[in-house]
């Protein structure tokens, strides 16, 4: 190999030393070299959490979630809960660590003493100063990939019931604009800390060796129209010649209307949360603003692609009344889904109930005035 500048090798070669020559040293520690880079950080930042330790390191979050749990098994690491937020794991050092540090630190000056012997001040200082430059134009990077990706936190391998017609399996995605009371996907809409993300190779991998037996792939959430990502994952899905099911709150007017005219989705499943007078309370915000729910319906009444509406029926938040206003709100529509609230454990408020059966009827005899089709669905017998 002749004289070449090859910096992502060059970086990798400095990387692989430091690494084998910090293993070696820390083993009697039972540390490696990554564990001693989050310790670090963690002693110089007590109290910091997993997620700003993954954005300072550019850690993925498997990553960061094993090494945290090796150092608090070594008792080097406690993890604590945040007062103001349960949902937080904050970490801090331990008194074991206390008596490390002194020797760590010492280890680290000696090594960066070898590596800058006989390279003069100057040099260091261009040199530290071309480093950062390239480290932040990595993280711009990477930050943009993340940003165009899509972040899945469950996958389930078959389902008879979520895909009218046909044998499917369900992706949950991570993430929601809203924060309704009755959602029992309370980790997809606030992403704990400690979840575990499924990677879109993961889910492709399952594919590869099921497309055979499935018709097609239910996307829902959180919210699936929140990912940038979203269409490019469509788009391995369909390779498969799977059909795409798509459940939406509707906020995204542009992104449904790209896929369905793309002809990315198949089968649209819209909530319809409340009569809007109630949305706001209903999802679980001081307000809202429903021009995008009110775009997104309107475009499915137009029977641009195969479509239902559907409303979970919390004693709480609806009452007759409310579908009354509702079907008027959906004029038309091809099929509209009323099923009964059921409190799992997993919801984002724990003190509510579902309607009982003579009440539900009356809600769907009224809904049903106003559009083709509406029944009552996941109703136990």
């Amino acid at each position: 190999m002749g004289e070449e500048n090859y910096l992502s090798l060059d970086s990798s070669i400095l990387y692989r030393c430091n690494q084998k020559h910090y293993d070696k040293l820390l083993s009697k520690y039972d540390l490696g070299y990554t564990q001693l880079i989050l310790l670090t950080q963690i002693y110089e930042n007590e109290g910091v959490s997993m997620n700003e330790l993954a954005i300072k390191g550019v850690f993925d979050k498997g990553t960061i979630t094993k090494s945290i749990q090796r150092l608090e098994q070594l008792g080097y690491v406690k993890i604590e809960n945040s007062e103001t937020d349960k949902r937080l794991k904050l970490l801090y050092t331990s008194d074991k660590v206390q008596e490390i540090m002194p020797e760590l630190y010492r280890m680290r000056s000696e090594w960066n003493s070898y590596l800058s012997d006989g390279i003069s001040s100057a040099e260091l200082d261009t040199y530290n100063l071309v480093q950062r430059k390239l480290i932040e134009k990595a993280r711009e990077y990477t930050a943009e990939l993340d940003d165009e990706g899509i972040r899945f936190y469950g996958l389930q391998k078959l389902t008879l019931l979520d895909y009218p017609g046909n044998m499917a399996c369900t992706v949950f995605t991570g993430g929601c604009n809203y924060r309704c009371p009755f959602c029992h996907n309370r980790s997809l809409v606030f992403l704990n800390e400690n979840d575990a993300e499924i990677s879109t190779a993961d889910i492709m991998d399952f594919l590869e060796t099921r497309h055979k037996v499935l018709d097609g792939v239910c996307i829902t959430g959180g919210e699936p129209t929140l990912h940038k990502g979203l269409k490019d994952f469509i788009r391995k899905v369909r390779s498969y010649g799977l059909k795409v099911k798509l459940d939406t709150n509707g906020t995204n007017f542009e992104v449904l209307k790209e896929l369905v005219e793309e002809k990315l989705v198949d089968y649209v499943a819209m909530d319809i949360k409340n009569s809007p007078e109630k949305y706001a309370e209903t999802i679980g915000l001081a307000n809202c603003d429903l021009s995008e729910v009110e775009k997104s319906k309107n475009y499915l009444l137009e029977d641009h692609v195969e479509y239902e509406f559907r409303t979970t029926v919390v004693k709480e938040f609806h009452e007759v009344a409310d579908f009354e206003k509702i079907g008027e709100w959906i004029k038309g529509a091809r099929h509209y889904y009323l099923q009964n609230f059921e409190d799992h454990g997993t919801c984002i408020r724990p003190d509510l109930s579902e309607v009982g059966t003579e009440t539900l009827e009356k809600m769907k005899e009224t809904a049903a005035r106003y559009v083709e089709n509406c029944e009552l669905r996941g109703i136990k017998e």
